[in-house]
């Protein structure tokens, strides 16, 4: 394995950096230069948010563990089912919030595992 110095993995994180940037200025002079988004571009682009959200909280939520009980029992993944079951019932983030934050303290803090 080859030692990088630090000019090495400061210019790495320049480029990714400077790549980041112009992929998403594109966007915004492609964008500026017509006048209306394409109704399949707009229909997919309607999914981008909840799988950016999936992307985040799901590997918060979902661990492996030694056994597959304790895989099904971590409390962090019982308070994001609780959480997920409010958010589809009643629509209302801080509800969504509230609920699945005092699933996980009485998971974590009362019942005895």
């Amino acid at each position: 394995m080859t030692d990088h110095g630090p000019i090495a993995i400061w210019g790495a994180i320049l480029v990714i950096g400077v790549a980041t940037y112009l992929i998403r200025l594109s966007f915004i002079h492609l964008f500026g230069r017509i006048d209306d988004v394409p109704p399949a571009l707009e229909r997919a682009l309607r999914f981008v948010p909840p799988a950016v959200l999936a992307g985040l909280v799901a590997p918060a939520l979902i661990t492996v563990g030694p056994t597959l009980e304790a895989t099904l029992l971590d409390d962090r993944l019982l308070a994001g089912l609780v959480a997920g079951a409010v958010a589809w019932r009643t629509e209302d983030m801080f509800a969504t919030i509230g609920v699945g934050m005092v699933t996980l303290w009485v998971l974590r803090f009362v019942v005895p595992w």
